[in-house]
């Protein structure tokens, strides 16, 4: 239902998903929702788990796995292709969600192919 909850919080997702690359501001996302930010972040929270910089994050990490894994990508090119200015960041942020650094999870998968 467009004008539940729910229905408000996936437009903002959509724009995430979207447009995951660049920095959104939470203002942007709330605005999109038809919300007040302290009810976007609490609604956005209980649909989703996450926070919307959190949510982004891992759209971020998950595409820049799959660029490695599947592309063949570097780990720069992918940190900067998905976003990330900086590629100690990137990793650091990567092993949290991953478990594994990013140069160790592409010799395992190597290792498996």
């Amino acid at each position: 239902m467009p004008d539940s909850h729910a229905g408000r919080i996936a437009r903002a997702v959509d724009i995430l998903r979207r447009e995951y690359t660049r920095p959104i501001r939470v203002e942007e996302l709330a605005e999109a929702a038809a919300m007040r930010e302290p009810a976007f972040h609490k609604h956005f929270r209980a649909i989703t788990t996450l926070s919307p910089l959190q949510f982004q994050k891992q759209l971020r990490l998950i595409e820049a796995r799959r660029l490695m894994l599947l592309e063949g990508t570097k780990i720069a090119e992918a940190a900067h292709a998905v976003g990330y200015a900086s590629v100690t960041q990137f990793t650091r942020e990567y092993g949290r969600l991953f478990n594994v650094p990013p140069g160790r999870d592409i010799r395992i998968e190597n290792a498996v192919a």
